[in-house]
This record gives structure tokens, C-alpha cells and sequence, in this order.
């Protein structure tokens, strides 16, 4: 048994230190980036947020929306090879390309199948590996399996914590790694396991480790607000994958329900008596893909060796996802002006950080 006893980081631990900037306006950032990758030959330009594969945010709809803004989405995998053929074939006309899209692919035999169909298709070159512990053999050899079959693809994937680990999946074939254990917010792998390290300390690691092999990773989970998402690319994150923060839009997946309520208001009737006011709201579901929930929705129930990961939250209904994004995007161009970054590839050369015990004034609320 061993301790690691250094101090371990979440983004709610830090601040941006701010600094002279010799740009005058939010307008001057340049917020997307020119990607080029390890073992990948496409070169791709966009901003590094992607929407999760979860079933309630990487959706069709959700993904129209990203590429709106020169974001990425990486679908869920429950969507049929016949599902996905249609949109990627419709999406191409639309956008010209796939680019901004990942299709998700587990480990199973089944699941290499179906990517195996979709690769054929030849509308799609980008890959998402997803298992929820990156450290197991097979996630290594489904790994290199997919490299020889597919030389030139795009493939991401995880998910995983250190550094050594990181390097790992990125010599056997991985462009993008995937970092973060139990930081989501419907993830329970945590109150469960035991198992994870905060995520900002994590980001800092394994993109150190991941730049020094020629990767890249992706900051999976533990982003609340747009101030984390600028701390985790000054962290030196390449991509940063979001659910939370996309769950509960009209472009979302999960069942919209109706709730009513009854206020503090009153009203006054004729005959001078009180009636209480109601008051309908809707919600989102939003769930954890390892949750009970999930596991029952899509593979008929909760094996008997395996546990529930997750949660199932309501999220009040935000609606479209447009002004979600705007404030997210327009966060980063302003944490860009007070570091000093005129490129989004620069934040982590401009950054310096607190460590704070305090970071937001909550006395009228967390809005």
C-alpha cells in the first residue's frame, strides 16, 4: 500500500492569475485551433470542445448544433448502423463534411461489427473508444486492432488518469486520450469505488505526458461552468468533453417532463378567501451511461456481478442549446483577453494559477 501524498487539484481549487494583455477586445482571440495528430494525417480546424457520447448529449441533434460553431460531437453508441449511415450521408451535404463527428465503439466483438459496418461506409474517419477503465488489457489490443484495420483514422480514447498510461494508449496507436475518472456529475464511480483523482491535477499530468509522445488528450468530466473550461486548456488540454453542461437543451436526449407546483403566491378570491397559485415547469432527464437507469434502457438490466455507476437527475428545461454554447465560447474569449492568449493554443503558455479555498460568492445563489 502506498500513499501519494502530494496535493491533488480540482478546477474549484484554482483561479487565473490575470495579467497585462495587449488585447483590447474579446474579438482579437483566435479561438479555434489547426489540429494535426500523431498517427491521424488529417488536419483539422475547430475549437476543442466536444459534446460527451453519452445517450442524452451525443445526439444527431446536439451534433448539428456543435458544428454550427466549429465544435465536435462524439454520438452515442446506441444508435443503429442504419441511423448513422443516413445522418453521416446527410450531414456531409450539410457541412461538407464529417470531420467535427467521433462514432462510439466499445470493446466487444459486437461492438468492433458495427464499426466495422460504419468504417465501410467511408462517410466517417473518426473513432471514440469508449470503456469506462482504460487501464484493462483488452482496451490496449481492441486498440491496436482498430490501428491496423483502420491506419489513418482519428481515434480517441480512454478513460484514464496518470501519465504512464497515457503515453501507453498513445504508442499503441491512440491520437486523442481520454482523462477522468468519476469527475461527472451524474458519474458515481467515486461514492461507489473509491477510485479517481481530481481532475484538474489529472489534466495537468497527463497532458504533460501526452504532449511529450506527440498525443493529445481530452478533459472528460468535472467541468461545471465555462471559468473550468478555460482552466483545463490552461491546464493543457487539447479537447474537453462536456454532459452536464449540454444536458437538459432542446437538441437533448432524455424524457422532457412536467411538473407542477404550487407558490408562495396567493390569490385573492371575491368572496375574500385565499387560493394557493400553481405553477407547471418542465425538466431533462439526464443519466449516467453506467447508471441502473441506462443499463435497463439499453441492455435489459443490470448484470448481477455489476453495480450502478450512476445517477438519474431532472435538469430544469434550459432550451436550445445556442445560447449554452455562446456563453461557453464567449467565456473562453474573455479568459483570453485577461491572460493574455491571442491563440486558443496558447492559454497554457499564458497561464498562471491560484490555489484558492474559495473561488465564487454563492450568498444570492449559484447563478
Amino acid at each position: 500500500m502506498r500513499i501519494h501524498d502530494d496535493v491533488q487539484l480540482d478546477y474549484c481549487d484554482v483561479l487565473l492569475r490575470p495579467k497585462r494583455s495587449a488585447l483590447s477586445s474579446r474579438s482579437d482571440v483566435d479561438i479555434e485551433r489547426e489540429y494535426t495528430f500523431k498517427w491521424c494525417p488529417s488536419i483539422i480546424k475547430a475549437t476543442g470542445i466536444a459534446a460527451a457520447n453519452m445517450s442524452v448529449t451525443g445526439t444527431m441533434e446536439i451534433s448539428k448544433a456543435m458544428q454550427k460553431h466549429k465544435l465536435f460531437t462524439a454520438l452515442h453508441k446506441h444508435y443503429d448502423i442504419k441511423q448513422l449511415t443516413e445522418f453521416l450521408k446527410a450531414n456531409k451535404k450539410e457541412f461538407g463534411n464529417n470531420d467535427l463527428i467521433f462514432v462510439s465503439s466499445g470493446v466487444s466483438d459486437a461492438d468492433y461489427k458495427k464499426l466495422q459496418a460504419v468504417m465501410k461506409t467511408k462517410l466517417i474517419n473518426n473513432i471514440c473508444i469508449d470503456v469506462a477503465n482504460g487501464y484493462s488489457p483488452y482496451l490496449i489490443n481492441y486498440i491496436k486492432k482498430v490501428r491496423t484495420s483502420y491506419p489513418k483514422a482519428l481515434i480517441m480514447a480512454g478513460n484514464v488518469v496518470t501519465g504512464d498510461m497515457t503515453e501507453d494508449l498513445i504508442l499503441n496507436g491512440v491520437d486523442i486520450v481520454k482523462v477522468g475518472i468519476g469527475p461527472g456529475s451524474v458519474c458515481t464511480t467515486r461514492k461507489l469505488t473509491g477510485v479517481g483523482r481530481p481532475q484538474f491535477s489529472t489534466v495537468i499530468e497527463c497532458a504533460d505526458a501526452a504532449h511529450g509522445v506527440g498525443g493529445m488528450i481530452c478533459a472528460d468530466g468535472g467541468c461545471t461552468v465555462p471559468g473550468d473550461i478555460c482552466k483545463s486548456l490552461c491546464a493543457g488540454a487539447d479537447f474537453i468533453m462536456l454532459g452536464g453542461m449540454l444536458a437538459g437543451h432542446t437538441e437533448s436526449g432524455g424524457e422532457l417532463i412536467s411538473k407542477t407546483f404550487e407558490t408562495k403566491l396567493a390569490e385573492v378570491q371575491k368572496d375574500g378567501s385565499y387560493s394557493c397559485v400553481l405553477e407547471k415547469k418542465l425538466f431533462k432527464q439526464f443519466y449516467g451511461m453506467s447508471s441502473k437507469y441506462a443499463q435497463e434502457l439499453f441492455y435489459g438490466g443490470m448484470k448481477k456481478y455489476r453495480a450502478s455507476e450512476g445517477k438519474v437527475v431532472e435538469i430544469p428545461f434550459r432550451g436550445p442549446i445556442e445560447n449554452t454554447l455562446l456563453d461557453i465560447l464567449g467565456g473562453i474569449r474573455s479568459a483570453m483577453t485577461y491572460i493574455g492568449a491571442k491563440r486558443i493554443k496558447d492559454m497554457p503558455k499564458c497561464a498562471t494559477f491560484y490555489r484558492v479555498n474559495r473561488q465564487l460568492n454563492n450568498i444570492f445563489g449559484q447563478e
